[in-house]
């Protein structure tokens, strides 16, 4: 098994907050993880996609108080909203740390019903899956082709890892999504999600996407938004500073995992990948999910580009105040174009780096370095 990494920071949440609400998408990992720390704390397991679970938490109240030096873990928490009262009552009642380890997806409800009943009583914890820390760098290319998910990146072969990956996709728009309640047909939720995918770190175009779906622009918004919500596509949105120049103002678009990516264009193995348009908009998204995954929460995230064509494809602000300019290249040779140093110049960022497929760090001059993933990676989990 692979250790996680938010492994430590869920048990310091336990030990600080009366509940932990780790949340992130289907099988990236947290039953397992919440297992181990059930294992060290004697907690007490319920899965509410089990009936007799479900049955158990009929009169909620009165079953966990006799639990009360439990360390009780929910899972498949969004299935019983109304829990969250009565897990408010129950802290009030006796406020001790690490109480309750609840377990969902990020959706929008989710995290409204649980900060409206649980304010000041809970934490949050994101769980993505398998990164290049927790993998290793030599790992990393198998990392990038298969994604994160531990069953896909861990399956025999890479046809069992598309097997796995396509029945994840289904999972979620013929089950999960009609779940969580929005009615969206599962074939346009497929052809949007697919869009999203050739469109792989692209600047957003919703009246463009709204044309090919026939559909308007609120509901391309709306659609954008669950995606969202549930982990499985990341918003960057551009940076804002008052420096003079015209910026482009629209969000880039990232489907978060990259196995996810392949498996939605039909990509089904390292040579399809390499050989498809979508190989550089891939590995971008790749490294900005594994950059994102380890980096402090306090670091903000977006992406620099003029209208006059100065771009970065990521910067990041750290919590000191300094700027990180990151820029993404697929080659092993990576070749700075004219709009990143102009961009540059507008930021002056305290610190720039070019991330490649390689592993041998080196000066590009100008104060810019080559680096590779793994290492920036550790030098961002470090800050």
């Amino acid at each position: 098994m692979i250790p996680r990494r938010k492994l430590q920071i869920v048990r310091a949440r336990l030990d600080q907050f009366p509940a932990v609400a780790v949340l992130g998408p289907r099988q990236a990992g947290k039953t397992t993880l919440a297992s181990t720390i059930s294992r060290e704390r004697a907690g007490l397991y319920l899965d509410l996609e089990d009936t007799s679970d479900r049955e158990k938490l009929t009169d909620a109240a009165l079953y966990l108080s006799g639990h009360e030096e439990d360390l009780v873990i929910i899972d498949e928490v969004q299935r019983a909203p109304e829990l969250f009262q009565t897990l408010r009552v129950l802290i009030d009642k006796g406020r001790r740390h690490g109480r309750f380890l609840l377990l969902g997806p990020a959706s929008i409800d989710l995290l409204r019903q649980s900060g409206e009943s649980l304010a000041g009583r809970i934490a949050y914890v994101d769980l993505g899956p398998f990164n290049v820390l927790e993998v290793g760098d030599d790992e990393g290319e198998r990392l990038w082709v298969r994604g994160g998910f531990p069953d896909s990146f861990l399956a025999e072969s890479d046809e069992a890892s598309t097997v796995w990956r396509e029945s994840l996709v289904r999972t979620y728009l013929e089950r999960d999504i009609p779940q969580l309640g929005p009615r969206v047909p599962a074939e346009t939720l497929r052809r949007f999600w697919t869009m999203l995918a050739h469109l792989q770190g692209g600047i957003l175009n919703a009246s463009q996407i709204a044309r090919s779906l026939a559909v308007d622009g609120k509901t391309v918004a709306r659609y954008l938004d669950l995606l969202v919500d549930l982990l499985l596509v990341r918003r960057l949105p551009p940076f804002h500073a008052n420096i003079g120049k015209r910026l482009v103002k629209s969000p880039k678009v990232y489907v978060r995992d990259s196995g996810i990516v392949h498996t939605l264009l039909g990509l089904d193995d390292r040579d399809a990948v390499l050989g498809h348009p979508v190989a550089g908009g891939s590995w971008e998204g790749f490294v900005l999910e594994n950059l994102l995954g380890v980096a402090p929460g306090r670091v903000q995230s977006s992406y620099y580009r003029t209208i006059a064509g100065a771009e970065i494809d990521l910067v990041l602000q750290m919590p000191g105040g300094a700027l990180w300019a990151v820029e993404i290249k697929r080659g092993l040779a990576p070749r700075l174009d004219r709009g990143f140093h102009h961009a540059r110049e507008d930021l002056e960022p305290d610190r720039s780096f070019v991330v490649y497929p390689g592993i041998e760090r080196y000066p590009k001059g100008d104060g810019v370095e080559v680096i590779g993933l793994a290492e920036l990676a550790s030098l961002l989990a470090a800050a």
